[in-house]
Formats: structure tokens, C-alpha cells, sequence
């Protein structure tokens, strides 16, 4: 058992005053405000508010920030990136994924994100061969979530094709793909390796590509095997890829997988920036998460999410940061409410009238984190798992704020810095701004990317 004492908490009653935390092993099992610093608690005299879920991430793609900003003969796109990408990671070895990982982690965790979504789909070796245990690459995500103390909810993506209606996959995809038999054993693995994570910090889902690399046959199948759990896929992410469903299908992505695939409350769309008004509103009514991810789809010139519209039809929301560019919770957030501004012209596009931004999205993307990663997490509250997040109120950035001007300040004024403290899954991660393993942790990760840097 720990006992936190705060001077300030966002819980799930709202903002509140000299906050007792008591944790029991990854749960909150006690939540008292306005009392006295008791014996044995440890006082952190700074603002907790929850932790959030970081729902999409391709780790390995980390080691590749900065590498891909030169601009080429022909007009550059997401497409030609993936050529680059897929170069790049033809030479990782299941050393270099953990250890790309295990950085990674340390900075969501730094940063505010007290757990995350694995897309995970570099199965296999370079040549396309399984490994000798076809959860290898799985299993070494899995052993970077156990150094850094992160929420894994674990994504094994089935990638079986390179384009609607069952093409053949590229040479350069040989890593990814399996047939429906090798990857029901791969999740069986990947639930293995998983049994190392301490109590409620491991959770499995699937992670069926997109419409281009998984067959409608296909598609039915895993949601056959795999009754329970997160459902993650991307979908309308670039134009070219919805002119490609169209021209295969007669419909827009999201209009085909509201029509076959049955989405509901365990599906999370990544990205879903290309809708129509109708899709937006459709998607809203089935429960499903959109899981956006603001600074890769700037990065990768993907488009804007229809946010306010979604959002005033009771849709869901959760940030992921994909491609991993950029590790920042506040980024994110006013990436996602600065985008509807520069296509609108216009400020303070989400939430009600008189509402904080900030706090609008920050709660959204808490709840909508929670359900997408299927995780109790998101609130201080008792019963929820206990991921809290420290600011330091002591920075300029926070001086004077209280209540959600803090929100506002952290996701609109701040940068790095902000976060003092981390607790994931009732453990003490961060402490004064650093991760208890970062020193060890970021040489590892700083040996691979000087070698892969030279070698790509």
C-alpha cells in the first residue's frame, strides 16, 4: 500500500484541495479531499491529474525522427515516406526494437502518457521467416514495457495484402504478413510474453491493418477468434487510400467498415480523417474510438479530423502519437485543436460555449484512451487503475493557474518540462522530471540509432 498526498488533484469530482491518493497494487482504492498530511504518506506538493493513454504507437519508427525531412525530386507524400520506412526497418534487429522501444517509453511516460497502444506488425525476420518463437518481436516490446513500468495494451496486426481485395503484399512488407493460422499462434505468444508485466499493466488486443491489407473474409475470420479485447485498424488516413476502397468496393472506408465490420464500443479507427458528414455522424452513433494522431498526420500531410462535428455528435476521441516524431501529451492536444483552426479560421473550435479547451479535450481524450486500450484508467478514482500524473506548479508556465487554466496552459503554453512525476500502475516511475531508468534506458537506445543512422 501507498498513501500520495497532493495540493491539488483533478479527480473524478473535479478539482480539489490537499488530496489523499492510497494505492493498492495497481489500483486506487481510497480518494480524500481536504485532509491533513497523515503520517507515513508521501506529499507531493504539486497538481496530479490523470495519466493518459498514448492508444497508437509504432515504436520501432522513433529511431527514424529527423531522418526523413529532406525533400526529394518529386512531390513528396505519406507513400513516399513508407518507402523510406520500409528501407529503415529492414535493418532491426529484436535487440534494436527493444531497445528503441524501452527510450520510447521512458519519454511517453516523461511527457504525461502513462500507457500505451502497440500497433505492432515487424514480426519477422528480414527475410519474411518467422522467429524460432513467432512472438520474438512481441516478447521484446513486451520486456521494454517491464523496464519502463508503461500500461501495455498490446496490438499484433495482421497484415495479409498490399491493397483492397486481396493484392499481393509488396517484397518490402515481408516483415508484417501472415496468414490467419501463423497469427492466431503469434497472439498466443504475444499473451505469453505478457505474463511478465506486473498485474493489470498488460492487455491484448488486434490489430487488423486497414482495409488494403486484410480481405473481407479475413476481416470476419480474426473477429471470429478473437471474440474480446481492443480492436485497432487504420482507415481514411490519406485521400489516395479512400479513392483506392473506393475503386475496389463502391464506398469510403469508414462507410464500408460501418456497414460490414460491425463497429461498436471495442473498435478504435486510427486516424478517420477523410469522412463524410454522414460517416462522421455514424461513426459518432456506434461507440467507436477515433483515435487521432495530430502531429504525425501534420508530419505525414494526412489531413484535418473533423473534430467539433464529431464531437457534437457524442463521438469518442483518443490521441496516439504513431509515428512518434514527437513525444509531447500537450502537442498533441493543440495540434488537434490548432488544425481546426487554421482550416476554420477561426478560434476555440471544440466544446461548448464558455467551456476550457484544454479541458474539454484533455477529458475526452482520458475517457476515450481508457475504452480504446481497454483500461481502467483516466480518472482519480477509487476502483480506477492508479495512473497519475505530477505537474510542477512551480513552472512559469503554471504560475498563478488554478483549476482548468491549468489544463489550458498545459496543452496551449507548455512544452517539456511541465511533469515532475509519474505513477503507472502504482509504481513511482518518474521522479523530478526523469525516468528511474533513463540513464541506462538512453544509451541503449542512443547505440542503435547512431548504427542505424549510418547504415539507412
Amino acid at each position: 500500500m501507498e498513501t500520495y498526498h497532493f495540493e491539488t488533484a483533478l479527480t473524478a469530482e473535479g478539482w480539489k484541495s490537499d488530496v489523499l491518493v492510497r494505492i493498492e497494487g495497481h489500483r486506487i482504492v481510497e480518494v480524500v479531499p481536504e485532509m491533513a498530511l497523515p503520517v507515513g504518506a508521501t506529499r507531493l506538493p504539486r497538481i496530479a491529474i490523470p495519466g493518459i493513454a498514448n492508444v497508437h504507437s509504432h515504436a520501432f519508427q522513433r529511431a527514424m525522427a529527423g531522418l526523413v525531412e529532406r525533400r526529394g525530386p518529386e512531390e513528396d507524400s505519406f507513400w513516399t515516406w513508407r518507402d523510406v520506412m520500409y528501407r529503415f526497418l529492414a535493418a532491426l534487429s529484436p535487440d534494436d526494437v527493444e531497445a528503441i522501444a524501452g527510450w520510447l517509453y521512458v519519454e511517453m511516460l516523461e511527457a504525461g502518457f502513462t500507457s500505451v497502444g502497440e500497433f505492432h506488425y515487424v514480426h519477422h525476420a528480414p527475410d519474411g521467416s518467422p522467429y524460432a518463437d513467432i512472438g520474438e518481436m512481441a516478447g521484446r516490446i513486451v520486456r521494454a514495457a517491464h523496464a519502463t513500468g508503461i500500461g501495455l495494451t498490446l496490438l499484433p496486426t495482421f497484415y495479409a495484402h498490399g491493397g483492397c481485395g486481396g493484392a499481393a503484399p509488396k517484397p518490402a512488407q515481408r516483415r508484417f504478413v501472415s496468414n490467419l493460422d501463423g497469427f492466431v499462434r503469434l497472439a498466443e505468444s504475444a499473451r505469453r510474453h505478457l505474463d511478465q508485466l506486473a498485474e493489470g499493466q498488460g492487455a491484448i488486443g488486434i490489430a487488423p491493418h486497414s482495409i488494403r491489407a486484410v480481405t473481407p473474409d479475413e476481416l470476419a475470420a480474426l473477429l471470429s477468434a478473437f471474440p474480446q479485447g481492443p480492436v485497432h485498424m487504420h482507415a481514411a488516413e490519406q485521400v489516395a487510400e479512400v479513392e483506392e476502397c473506393l475503386a475496389w468496393s463502391g464506398q469510403r472506408p469508414i462507410a464500408w467498415l460501418l456497414d460490414n465490420a460491425g463497429l461498436d464500443a471495442r473498435w478504435c479507427l486510427i486516424h478517420a480523417t477523410h469522412m463524410t458528414a454522414e460517416e462522421t455522424a455514424a461513426l459518432a452513433r456506434s461507440g467507436a474510438v477515433a483515435g487521432l494522431c495530430p502531429i504525425t498526420e501534420a508530419n505525414l500531410g494526412d489531413g484535418v479530423f473533423e473534430a467539433p462535428a464529431f464531437l457534437d455528435a457524442g463521438g469518442r476521441i483518443a490521441v496516439g502519437s504513431d509515428s512518434n516524431v514527437r513525444i509531447s501529451l500537450g502537442e498533441e492536444l493543440r495540434m488537434l485543436e490548432y488544425g481546426q483552426r487554421l482550416r476554420d479560421r477561426k478560434r476555440n473550435r471544440v466544446g461548448p460555449p464558455g467551456s476550457s479547451i484544454g479541458r474539454t479535450l484533455f477529458d475526452a481524450t482520458a475517457a476515450g484512451g481508457a475504452r480504446a486500450l481497454g483500461r481502467g484508467t483516466g480518472a482519480i478514482a477509487v476502483g480506477m487503475d492508479a495512473d497519475i500524473v505530477v505537474l510542477d506548479g512551480e513552472h512559469p508556465v503554471l504560475a498563478g493557474r488554478r483549476g482548468d487554466a491549468v489544463i489550458d496552459a498545459l496543452v496551449f503554453a507548455g512544452g517539456d518540462g511541465l511533469v515532475s512525476d509519474v505513477i503507472a500502475g502504482g509504481r513511482h516511475m518518474v521522479k523530478e522530471g526523469r525516468h528511474v531508468q533513463r540513464d541506462a534506458l538512453r544509451g541503449r537506445f542512443i547505440n542503435v540509432v547512431t548504427r542505424l543512422a549510418s547504415e539507412v
